[in-house]
């Protein structure tokens, strides 16, 4: 099985990286080889535009990987802010004080990694010892961060004012902030909260969020509405948000419905914590509360209850319980039917009918029908949508799009789909609108609603050629700097996080030579986001880089795989990342799980593969592209089945296929794919296949017409 996820410890290719913290060495390191394959520059497919090589240092102004960036240390020079090399005598050889300078600062390096580890295992004393030995450390505010940040319950005030104002306006001192908020909170010290949060730059953290209403509901603020639209996400409440609720409910801002919603999302979401502590503020049983999450079949013999609560926790036992058996759910629900109320069973059925339709059951219309009448969570909301689409039901999808929050309603895949509705009803002009309102989001709504007012998917023209001095600005920018050092340890969390600060108000120009820059480096992931990043000036060859095609061309014709296809697959199971390694243990270019490397290695014939060779990146192309054929052939020539498949499982997208009694389309089909990563995954994969054949053929695509139509399941082979 192949599987999209976060790429715990990935690292890119590490050929050409520029390491400013070994800027003394890089002349020396330039020439040895580097134990991570390389990633190519991109090539040109055939019959497809050249993708824009990385500038000359001549040329271009700025530094060719491998050579010291603009604005560093020349070669042989030692890094700004590092220790000196070693003395040598005049007689020495160069090399000589090279290894020195090498050994020195792979000494340094491997103390800040330790430093890091006793950091984040929360070390004081040995984080401490550690950063008292790298006091000129080529990036000293993550010694200064990583000293602070254990023993950060216990510093003064005085001591982390001091940390922000010496790294003010960097991404460490917005994530040491982002600690210290949630510090403050915790110790309920909102003097100081109250004053750091304006300052707080990225305000992405649900906890500082939920802290921030807390803090002004115990000042008597009414919060009660901006709470409701945040606490949509339990497992993730933590001790702020469950403080939140605690006080909302406690000065009579959150209503006894507004706690049953919440029991119920609980519920929903399979967050036992939250369960308990709700049903305390509604004066039920938490331990019941509990069982109706964890043990529903225990939760459902204890009976009904007497009061409304009780109620609500015996129909939170009804929707466990329906994702594992909907006969025992439904039989359950029916029988008690007569002693719940009409908005009771309503709610009951509404739980049911998101369990069937998580399976695609047939039933779930019907359940959908019984629940008339219930408030539906957000997630029921969707599902609704996504059966009522599968039915060609565009009164139901109109009803419900319509009935979704202003934020749910105004996302791309919902915009899209209420058009859809009101064009069939015949509100073309209505529908038109809601179109032209996404059409211009490069994703797959977007290309989508282009289609529908008649506009073609087509690569836009290319910016104007980045100058000399566009990209020696950025190669010469300390964020990409330190991002380029993080990345050079194989710390890409970090690294991600400090080029993502830097880019972060960019122009447009500044960020297609950011991207440029990162693709000298061969940081490939980063030149697609960075690039992604613009809106009026374009180059999609940052956007959708071909690398590797000299193996992956001729591998890929010689399959008769669509080449496009299988680079939007790519794109999006690692963003290039050669490297890179999932959750699961999938790995490389094509996120190839080992032991499907080793079935699919054994059926080609590649009789001397071992698991060593997975991340070898003509290795990792060759297993990835003969598995995909393989599940394209079982998906009988279906792009989006064989997608699905590569990414969940053939079993999975098998299962999807077999309870269809009808053609689909695609766009429905994809739209309904009961696992959101799957479902994300298709659409992106699909999205990027379309730019990528309007790149390589030089002619506008057809997004709808690669998606086709989905059939009814025909003779499958068996495939892991």
């Amino acid at each position: 099985m192949f599987s999209q996820k976060l790429f715990a410890g990935a690292s890119l290719a590490a050929t050409g990286l520029l390491s400013f913290a070994v800027a003394a060495a890089a002349s020396a390191q330039a020439a040895a080889p580097s134990a991570v394959p390389s990633t190519s520059a991109p090539a040109v497919p055939a019959g497809a535009p050249a993708a824009v090589a990385p500038a000359s240092p001549a040329a271009a102004g700025a530094p060719a990987a491998g050579s010291p960036a603009a604005g560093s240390p020349a070669a042989g020079s030692p890094a700004a802010g590092s220790p000196a090399a070693a003395p040598t005598s005049a007689s020495a050889p160069a090399g000589t004080a090279i290894l020195v300078a090498n050994d020195a600062n792979r000494e340094q390096d491997d103390i800040f990694l330790q430093l890091r580890d006793a950091s984040r295992q929360g070390d004081a004393n040995r984080a401490a010892g550690l950063a008292s030995r790298l006091p000129n450390y080529a990036i000293a505010s993550y010694v200064d961060y990583y000293r602070l940040k254990p023993r950060l319950r216990d510093a003064s005030d005085v001591e982390v004012l001091d940390f922000l104002k010496r790294y003010e306006g960097s991404a460490i001192a917005d994530r040491m902030r982002n600690d210290w908020l949630l510090e403050l909170g915790r110790k309920r010290d909102w003097v100081n909260f109250d004053r750091e949060l304006p300052l707080f730059v990225k305000k992405d953290d649900y906890q500082v969020k939920c802290y921030a209403l807390l803090s002004r509901a115990i000042k008597g603020e009414k919060v009660a509405e901006e709470a409701r639209a945040l606490l949509d996400n339990p497992p993730q409440y933590g001790d702020a948000c469950a403080a939140l609720v605690g006080q909302l409910a406690q000065s009579g801002q959150f209503s006894q419905a507004d706690l049953l919603a919440q029991l119920r999302l609980a519920g929903e979401m399979h967050a036992t914590g939250p369960s308990r502590r709700t049903a305390l503020l509604l004066g039920a049983s938490d331990t019941r509360a509990a069982q109706a999450v964890d043990v529903p079949a225990l939760a459902m013999a204890r009976g009904i209850g007497d009061t409304r609560v009780e109620h609500e926790i015996y129909l939170v036992a009804i929707g466990r319980m329906a994702r594992t058996s909907l006969k025992l759910a439904t039989v359950a629900l029916d029988k008690n039917a007569s002693k719940l109320s009409a908005e009771e069973r309503a709610i009951g059925w509404a739980n049911v009918a998101l369990a069937a339709s998580l399976t695609l059951a047939p039933e779930a219309p019907e359940y959908w029908q019984r629940a008339a009448g219930a408030l539906l969570s957000e997630f029921q909301l969707e599902w609704k949508t996504r059966i009522a689409l599968r039915r060609g039901d565009w009164k139901t999808v109109r009803a419900t799009i319509e009935s979704m929050p202003a934020d749910q309603q105004a996302l791309s895949a919902w915009t899209y789909w209420l058009g859809r509705a009101l064009q069939a009803q015949g509100r073309t002009e209505d529908a038109q609108a809601l179109y032209r309102r996404i059409a211009d989001q490069n994703s797959f709504y977007g290309q989508l609603a282009m289609e529908e007012v008649g506009m073609q998917i087509a690569i836009p023209p290319a910016a104007a050629p980045l100058t000399a001095a566009e990209l020696a600005q950025a190669a010469a920018n300390p964020g990409f700097k330190r991002a380029l050092k993080f990345f050079s340890l194989r710390l890409r969390f970090e690294g991600t996080r400090e080029w993502n600060w830097t880019v972060s108000n960019l122009s447009e120009r500044q960020l297609l030579a950011a991207a440029e820059y990162a693709r000298q480096n061969q940081i490939l992931d980063r030149m697609v986001n960075t690039s992604e990043r613009t809106r009026t000036e374009f180059d999609y060859t940052q956007r959708f880089p071909a690398p590797h095609n000299d193996i992956l061309h001729p591998t890929a014709q010689g399959l008769g795989l669509d080449q496009a296809w299988v680079y939007g697959l790519i794109r999006q199971e690692s963003r290039f990342i050669t490297d890179a390694q999932s959750g699961v243990g999938a790995s490389g270019l094509m996120q190839v799980m080992p032991s499907t490397a080793k079935w699919v290695a054994g059926k080609i014939g590649l009789d001397d593969y071992g698991h060593g060779m997975l991340n070898d990146i003509r290795t990792n192309i060759l297993l990835g592209t003969n598995y995909l054929n393989m599940v394209l052939n079982n998906a009988e020539g279906s792009q989006v089945l064989a997608t699905a498949a590569y990414n969940a499982g053939p079993g999975r997208a098998r299962n999807w296929r077999g309870v269809l009694n009808a053609p689909m389309e695609g766009a429905v089909f994809v739209e309904s794919i009961p696992f959101e990563e799957t479902r994300n995954y298709v659409r992106n994969v699909m999205s990027n296949a379309t730019n990528y054949a309007a790149l390589f053929e030089k002619r506008p695509q057809s997004l709808k017409a690669r998606l086709g139509t989905i059939t009814p399941r025909g003779n499958a082979l068996g495939l892991p």
